[in-house]
């Protein structure tokens, strides 16, 4: 079976959009196999999103992930990579098509409420970031 890892954003947690997020996952059938709610520090940030570093956006992307909570959770599905990816809908909520997670419940750039691994090979390093206990 497939992993992938989803993080809530800040926006997610503090809107309190949580429950109806899962609730799509859950619906879709796919398997939420560990999920914890934490605070990331500057130094975690900078590390998750390093790939990132040196571009436009990276400082404001850093100051808006330790803002506040945020939820990381493992899901477990057949190709679950793609299917996640398709439920979210495109980075920008304004090109996001309506009936995605973003389209629905985000507005704009970095707060776009979710963050989901784009490969077999970011979802197994990101999901060690969070839940080192994971294969």
């Amino acid at each position: 079976m497939e992993k992938t890892l989803i993080i809530l954003k800040p926006d997610a947690v503090k809107r309190r959009i949580i429950g109806k997020i899962i609730e799509r996952i859950e619906d879709k059938g796919l398997n939420i196999i560990a999920m914890k709610m934490t605070k990331l520090k500057r130094e975690e940030a900078e590390e998750f999103y390093k790939e990132h570093k040196g571009k436009e956006f990276y400082e404001g992307l850093i100051n808006f992930m330790t803002s506040d909570r945020i939820v990381a959770m493992v899901v477990e599905g057949e190709n679950c990579i793609e299917v996640v990816r398709k439920m979210i809908g495109k980075t920008n909520p304004l090109e996001a098509d309506p009936g995605t997670i973003r389209g629905d419940f985000a507005l704009k750039l970095p707060e776009n409420v979710i963050h989901a691994s784009d490969s077999k090979e970011s979802a197994k390093r990101e999901i060690k970031f969070f839940f080192e206990e994971i294969e």
